[in-house]
């Protein structure tokens, strides 16, 4: 049995949207359950306000089926020199729930922009769609800021690139962790959002093994995303053309990937993902994260 691996999923594998639409009209209890049902042992948060944010009621749900909360995904405007003030006022919300749920961390990202949206996948090398110098120098400010209330609440702090924004390619990740390791903010690496990016994984793993402190596992259809690079798709026309794919379908060697991060150290928490758009796939969440689960177990 593995024992240090381990695994958990997120309301964004059932297609549960940042804002509310019709994804949030799918009962949470029932999505817990299928969490749980499928072998999970743990969940993120999900958008703010999806499940209850009283954690006197949130605690007792999650108990009776042996799941523990994790963390929440906070996106901030990088580029926007006001952005400190709305990651403090985006981490109080969620914060004080996390740390009353024992919760590990928060999950820190750019958030998305149409610019970079349009040419996810396919960012010029030439620097022409990143940051400036000037934006750069602000986002350590932010890192900071979000540091600091984090740890008000007692919660870790990693940052997830993320296609579909300014930190998304190998370099752009280089540069925000050049520009923020004073601040001892950690990595959370999304599989998938590396490959899309450009990417390989493996790579990335090792090469930040000393702050790799949390995991997204994604999986790729290499056919599809060749076919939305070809197509000039933007991201979230990729992800409803079914560019995530259960993990083991797709193009990444997860053998490898964990071989790799076992033997660096890691251990800890993998929150199986397979971005979705509600309503358009033909397999059922509960069907797609249970097979991911599987093929997991086999692997690891």
């Amino acid at each position: 049995m593995n024992d240090r691996f381990l695994f958990a999923t997120a309301p964004v594998s059932w297609g549960v949207g940042d804002y509310r639409d019709a994804s949030w009209e799918q009962p949470y209890e029932v999505i817990l359950d299928e969490i749980a049902g499928c072998g999970y042992t743990g969940t993120e948060l999900g958008p703010f306000g999806y499940f209850p944010t009283d954690p006197d009621v949130l605690r007792p749900v999650l108990e009776r089926r042996a799941l523990k909360m994790l963390s929440s995904f906070v996106p901030v405007a990088l580029a926007d020199a006001t952005a400190a003030t709305r990651v403090i006022e985006h981490i109080g919300q969620v914060g004080s729930l996390l740390s009353a749920m024992g919760a590990p961390c928060i999950v820190l990202a750019d958030e998305q922009s149409p610019e970079r949206e349009r040419v996810a996948g396919r960012v010029p090398a030439d620097g022409s769609k990143g940051l400036s110098v000037e934006q750069w120098s602000n986002v350590a400010n932010i890192v900071r800021a979000a540091k600091k209330v984090s740890a008000d609440f007692g919660l870790d702090i990693v940052f997830h690139p993320h296609v579909a924004t300014f930190v998304e390619t190998p370099a752009e990740m280089a540069t925000f962790f050049d520009a923020t390791c004073a601040s001892g903010i950690g990595l959370c690496l999304d599989t998938g959002h590396c490959y899309y990016g450009g990417g390989d994984p493996v790579e990335e793993a090792d090469k930040y093994k000393g702050i790799l402190r949390y995991l997204h596992i994604k999986d790729i259809d290499a056919a599809v995303l060749d076919e939305c690079h070809r197509r000039e798709l933007d991201f979230n026309q990729a992800v409803e053309a079914g560019v995530f794919t259960p993990i083991g379908d797709g193009c990444l060697d997860f053998p490898e990937f964990f071989a790799r991060t076992a033997a660096n150290g890691y251990r800890g928490w993998c929150v199986v993902e397979q971005d979705i758009k509600f309503g358009v796939s033909t397999v059922a969440p509960k069907e797609s994260m249970g097979a991911s689960l599987r093929y997991l177990r086999g692997v690891v």
